[in-house]
């Protein structure tokens, strides 16, 4: 069984990363969706609340498995016998900084390869900052998130779904 790794912060999952997934499962039999914490970021919703909404956002896949990552990226991947980091890529700027981390990995070990998957082209420009910004100034979320993640963050910055924003 081939397996990818797909590491992130997921904070929250956007619609694009549910694009990579499905994109992944065409060409993987599994991917791991492993959330972890970024430390230069303060997250919004805890390490369980993002891997309860991504559980939730993926029901109708099969063969995802969402879990915690915690330490060295290279390690987890190691520990669950796989030697494929799926990464997702948006734009030249994630490319550059993506391209960095990949070469870095090969260097600490050459056994794990980093793939990379374009989302489409209707979520380049859109990230789990870009997200919350809208939804804590009450824009409506909900082109660019699955369901429950537009739930959760109504229910974060505590607004009613009902609420028009002054943009739309």
């Amino acid at each position: 069984m081939k397996t990818a790794v797909y590491p992130g912060s997921f904070d929250p999952v956007t619609n694009g990363h549910i694009d990579v997934i499905e994109r992944a499962l065409k060409i993987f039999d599994k991917v791991i969706i492993a959330v972890g914490d970024n430390p230069e970021k303060k997250p919004l919703f805890s390490t369980q609340e993002r891997m309860d909404m991504i559980k939730e956002s993926t029901n109708h896949l099969k063969n995802v498995e969402i879990d915690k990552l915690s330490g060295l990226l290279l390690n987890y991947v190691k520990k669950k016998n796989c030697n494929i980091i799926l990464r997702g890529l948006r734009a030249i700027s994630d490319f550059e900084f993506e391209f960095q981390r990949a070469l870095m990995n090969r260097k600490i070990d050459n056994e794990i390869e980093t793939l990379f998957i374009m989302t489409k082209e209707s979520y380049v420009y859109l990230n789990s900052s870009i997200v919350k910004e809208m939804a804590m100034f009450r824009g409506n979320v909900n082109p660019f998130v699955p369901k429950i993640v537009e739930k959760r963050l109504i229910e974060k910055f505590k607004y009613s779904k009902r609420h028009k924003s002054l943009d739309n």
